[in-house]
C-alpha cells in the first residue's frame, strides 16, 4: 500500500513539473509577443514624431508660397487639404498602430500629401523668386532633413512589425496567438508602392 501511495504521488509531482514547464513556457512566448508587439508601437512613436514636425512645416511653406504664387490658389489649397488629412490619419493611426486599417489610411493620406507637394514644387520652377527666398530654403531643407528621418524610422517600424508577425505565426506561438486572438491581431508594414513616395520632391536652388 505504502509503495503504491509513493508512486501515485510521483506520479502527481512529476505531472505537476510537467504542468509548471509548460506554463512557464506559454508564459515565455506570450510575455515575447507583447514586447514585439510593443515595439511596434515604440518604433510608430518616432515616425509619428518626424511626420508631426513635416505637417508642421507644411503650413509655413504655403504661406511663404502664397506671397509668389497668386495664380495657383487650388494647388496651395490641395496641399493643406491633404496636410489636413494626413494629420488626422496620422492621429488615428497613433492612437493604435497595431490597426492595420489605421496604418493603411495614414499610408493613403500620406501618400495623396506627397503627390500634391510634388505637384507645388514643380510650379515652383516657374518662380524664380520664389525659389530664392530665404524662408523657402530654409523650410525646404527642414523637409527634407525630415523626411530622411520618416525613411528612417519607417525602416526600424517595418522590421519591428517583420519580428513580431514571424514570431506570431511560428509554431508553437500560434497556438498561444489562437488562444489570445484579440490581443495579437496581425500589424502592417509600411510600404510605399510609388517610388515617388521615397523621397522629398526637389527643387532646383
Amino acid at each position: 500500500m505504502g509503495i503504491a501511495l509513493l508512486i501515485v504521488g510521483g506520479l502527481v509531482c512529476a505531472t505537476a513539473i510537467v504542468v509548471l514547464l509548460i506554463s512557464i513556457w506559454l508564459v515565455g512566448i506570450y510575455n515575447n509577443l507583447v514586447k514585439l508587439r510593443e515595439r511596434i508601437k515604440n518604433a510608430f512613436a518616432q515616425i509619428d514624431v518626424q511626420l508631426k514636425r513635416r505637417w508642421d512645416l507644411i503650413p509655413n511653406l504655403v504661406e511663404t508660397a502664397k506671397g509668389y504664387m497668386k495664380h495657383e490658389r487650388e494647388t496651395l489649397e490641395a496641399v493643406i487639404q491633404a496636410r489636413n488629412q494626413a494629420a488626422s490619419a496620422g492621429q488615428r493611426a497613433s492612437g493604435d498602430p497595431g490597426d492595420p486599417q489605421a496604418i493603411q489610411a495614414l499610408m493613403g493620406a500620406e501618400a495623396m500629401l506627397s503627390g500634391s507637394m510634388g505637384r507645388l514644387f514643380a510650379l515652383m520652377e516657374n518662380y524664380p523668386d520664389l525659389k530664392a527666398n530665404e524662408n523657402m530654403l530654409n523650410v525646404q531643407e527642414e523637409l527634407t532633413t525630415t523626411e530622411n528621418k520618416v525613411a528612417f524610422a519607417r525602416q526600424a517600424y517595418n522590421d519591428s512589425v517583420q519580428s513580431y508577425m514571424t514570431a506570431r505565426d511560428i509554431f508553437p506561438n500560434n497556438f498561444v496567438v489562437g488562444f489570445f486572438s484579440g490581443k495579437f491581431k496581425p500589424a502592417e508594414s509600411w510600404v510605399i508602392e510609388d517610388e515617388s513616395e521615397k523621397q522629398t520632391p526637389q527643387v532646383s536652388f
